[in-house]
């Protein structure tokens, strides 16, 4: 997996020109830390559980990137999201640079307590090496604002002192920040706008398939759907519904929360009534015909095996990877735009970013002024990167990475490299 992110990199090279030690720093992770996390079962029983923990670049600021808990969670798959967010955090122009962590678990097989101790020995595990100005953890796949709480807890009781920017997407009580939640839908939403700007279209007639209800698919349904776009398929772990008519997000939201699966309904409080659906596979949403499909699951999603299958005219990546190399090239053939995710789901990391701001001040902003940096943000990054696809007439995705790979060469660059060496002799 690390091989075929690093492979973005190439379609980047062919288009600027870079220092082969730029490429050198790029092509391998600073740092990788492996550690076995030993956790007390509620039956008495002694587990332990393989733990990562990735940073890959610091030359543009401390380390920055999210825990996630998943069975399939190894190494390969820790260093190569590293790798995505030192790029993210660049493309974003955020003063960070990229890590990321993961515990090989399944949570959904542990109680709550066995969640929260693995999460705290998870920082005891890695507290050497993380902190507000080192290495700064974030929430991701599995885990949540109560399981950063925990962690900036235990943080805090192993340095005997409160460093509330130790890690970002904690509860608003224990020094969150408003707007955290909603951070990485609503990122999306505002890069989907300004590409729905450019492109000239009528968001009420624009149609949506959002493949993964989790917190980011949820919250960019939500809001997508509040300002007008027409969502008509959402999928989970289990399986997708289609409404042409389109979803009332929020309550088929609900619906989920309430009763473990998804359905077309209408609430009028706490009384859902169904509405007429299509049952169909994840597979099945990810070739309905309509002019946005975006992906919130998991990695490696559309590959060359279904590619071709395709029928949306624009992909927004708000999970991480969603699409492989490979993909690319039969979807870029096809003219099927795609929103890469270093971009489109930078909203998650800025948002962390005013919060972590926000804990080393010890000042903290109304919900609707992180809204409006936000999207201040996120317009800007965006359009810079419109602007850099035009001028090279090349795909956003590698548009994305020339933005964030010519703000990691600078900051390379400007630390010194065999050119100014070669001056000083």
């Amino acid at each position: 997996m690390f091989e075929i992110a690093k492979q973005r990199l190439q379609a980047v090279f062919n288009h600027i020109d870079i220092d082969e030690e730029v490429m050198t720093r790029l092509s391998v992770p600073k740092r990788s830390i492996i550690a076995n996390i030993p956790v007390r079962m509620d039956d008495g029983s002694l587990r332990v559980f393989p733990a990562y923990r990735v940073q890959y670049d610091d030359t543009r600021g401390p380390t920055k990137g999210g825990i996630r808990y998943h069975p399939r969670v190894n190494l390969d798959e820790v260093t190569s999201l590293s790798f995505w967010m030192t790029v993210k955090c660049a493309v974003a122009g955020l003063p960070f640079g990229g890590a990321k962590g993961g515990v090989t678990v399944n949570p959904k097989e542990l109680s709550l307590l066995e969640i929260e101790r693995l999460s705290r020995g998870y920082i005891r595990a890695f507290a050497d090496v993380l902190g507000e100005k080192r290495d700064i953890p974030a929430p991701d796949v599995y885990t949540n604002a109560t399981i950063m709480g925990w962690m900036a807890d235990e943080y805090s009781m192993i340095t005997r002192r409160q460093e509330p920017g130790i890690i970002t997407g904690k509860p608003i009580h224990l020094n969150g920040s408003l707007g955290r939640d909603s951070a990485t839908g609503q990122g999306a939403l505002f890069t989907l706008n300004e590409y729905a700007r450019h492109k000239g279209w009528d968001i009420n007639q624009t149609t949506i398939a959002v493949q993964g209800f989790g917190n980011a698919g949820y919250h960019f349904a939500s809001l997508a759907k509040k300002q007008g776009y027409r969502v008509v398929a959402v999928s989970d772990s289990k399986g997708a519904i289609f409404d042409p008519k389109g979803l009332n997000v929020n309550d088929v939201h609900q619906f989920k929360l309430d009763n473990n699966e998804l359905a077309s309904v209408y609430c009028d409080g706490s009384v859902c009534n169904m509405l007429e659906f299509e049952v169909m596979t994840n597979e099945a949403l990810l070739e309905l015909d309509v002019d946005v499909l975006a992906l919130a699951a998991m990695e490696n999603q559309i590959t060359q095996l279904n590619a071709c299958n395709i029928k949306a005219k624009t992909i927004l990546e708000i999970a991480n990877g969603p699409v492989t190399p490979q993909a690319d090239e039969i979807l870029e053939a096809a003219g099927t735009d795609v929103i890469p995710d270093v971009l489109a789901n930078a909203g998650g990391v800025t948002v962390s970013y005013f919060e972590w701001v926000q804990n080393r001040a010890g000042y903290y902003w109304e919900e609707s002024e992180v809204h409006e940096k936000l999207k201040k943000n996120m317009t800007r990054e965006t359009n810079l990167v419109f602007d850099i696809a035009q001028r090279y007439q090349c795909s956003l995705r590698t548009a994305a990475y020339i933005h964030g790979v010519e703000r990691l060469a600078g900051a390379i660059d400007q630390r010194g490299n065999r050119k100014l060496f070669t001056r000083i002799k």
